[in-house]
């Protein structure tokens, strides 16, 4: 980070974004207007390479004033996944941004071309990173006694990423959307899941306002329930087969987990979670049958939403969830929902993710040193 260019005005417009800034991981067309293009041409005055996202902040001359904007791009670990570093642009540097404006009018716009003034070369380009290709056919990885390992081998490091559907929806059903769970169609709304009336009209609502109200975007509140499984930074299992116990990582949300018990206790009444105080991840119990590991997870709270695309549910959540990891770079998520207190009857989704091999999970915070 280089502050020694800052200029008076520029921590003035960082003060008064700062609000905005700490909600800065969003949907995109929640706050930029895909219909409103706008291009600037100015000087750079602070580069902010933080999570959620990354932001430029430019002087921009404007008749005979200077205009002072924040650009937002991609979070940190996508940009340095296409290259980019905190010194690609640099205080002192004249650019030309191409992008979308915000919503509110305000100084603020989303980049999707950077190009350095003194060379004319493209500097923002954020690769569409798809999945790696497996390569030569590995089985599934087990422990000594047989039983499928659902880390990496030993000596070995990897996660799981890509899962090959980012939104809830009921299994046989086939509707159109996006990464963050926007219909493309909001008329689908009724197909998603067998949702209540009530849980409908809230879901609609949640689309029409572009998931600008996600908690998890606000306040950096949990990715509890299946929604876990669908974040694009991925997640890794802890395997504690001395204590009887699973950790899940997630590295979308703050690096924060969640802890499955493999000990054959009831799933109720444990430490820190019981009736009077539900839990974000719920209280969750596994057992392995056969090659599949099965969980029932209850005890959630109602403070954040349980899938991309702001799915309800209620406090009578309940989810059995099905693990199994057919082969080594192969991870099968499928769960039952059971929510009488939103739906009109359990039903079931199911997807699956990649083994990235070779790689920790990545560093994210999602409000990095920001109010």
């Amino acid at each position: 980070m280089r502050f020694g260019r800052l200029s008076a005005s520029s921590l003035v417009l960082c003060v008064m974004l700062s609000a905005s800034l700490a909600t800065a991981h969003h949907a995109i067309v929640a706050k930029f207007d895909e219909s409103k293009p706008v291009t600037l041409d100015g000087t750079v005055s602070l580069v902010d390479w933080k999570n959620p996202h990354v932001h430029l902040f430019m002087d921009v001359r404007a008749g005979n004033g200077i205009e002072h904007w924040a650009i937002e791009l991609e979070s940190r670990v996508d940009l340095i996944r296409s290259g980019w570093s905190s010194n690609s642009v640099k205080p002192g540097d004249a650019i030309k941004v191409q992008g979308i404006a915000a919503r509110d009018r305000s100084r603020q716009a989303w980049a999707k071309s950077i190009v350095l003034a003194s060379t004319g070369k493209k500097v923002l380009e954020v690769l569409n990173t798809t999945a790696p290709r497996p390569g030569e056919t590995r089985p599934t990885p087990r422990w000594a006694d047989g039983q499928p390992r659902l880390g990496p081998p030993s000596g070995e490091t990897g996660y799981w990423a890509f899962p090959s559907a980012t939104s809830l929806v009921e299994n046989g059903i086939s509707v159109a959307v996006d990464t963050n769970g926007l219909l493309r169609n909001i008329a689908d709304a009724d197909k998603v899941a067998p949702l209540q009336r009530w849980a409908r009209d809230l879901f609609v609502l949640r689309q029409r306002n572009l998931l600008k109200d996600d908690p998890m975007f606000l306040y950096c509140k949990p990715p509890g329930g299946p929604r876990q499984f669908q974040l694009p930074y991925g997640l890794q299992f802890v395997e504690d087969r001395n204590l009887k116990r699973t950790f899940v990582l997630v590295g979308s949300g703050n690096r924060n987990f969640r802890v499955i018990h493999m000990d054959g206790r009831k799933n109720e009444g444990q430490l820190r979670g019981d009736a009077d105080n539900p839990l974000y991840y719920g209280r969750s119990v596994g057992k392995w049958e056969g090659d599949t590991l099965v969980m029932e997870t209850s005890g959630f709270n109602e403070r954040f939403w349980f899938s991309n695309g702001g799915l309800p549910h209620t406090e009578q959540l309940q989810l059995t969830e099905r693990l199994s990891r057919p082969d080594f770079d192969t991870l099968k998520y499928e769960v039952t929902i059971n929510d009488p207190g939103a739906y009109t009857r359990p039903w079931s989704s199911s997807w699956t993710l990649r083994w990235i091999a070779g790689e920790e999970l990545p560093i994210y915070f999602c409000q990095e040193n920001r109010p």
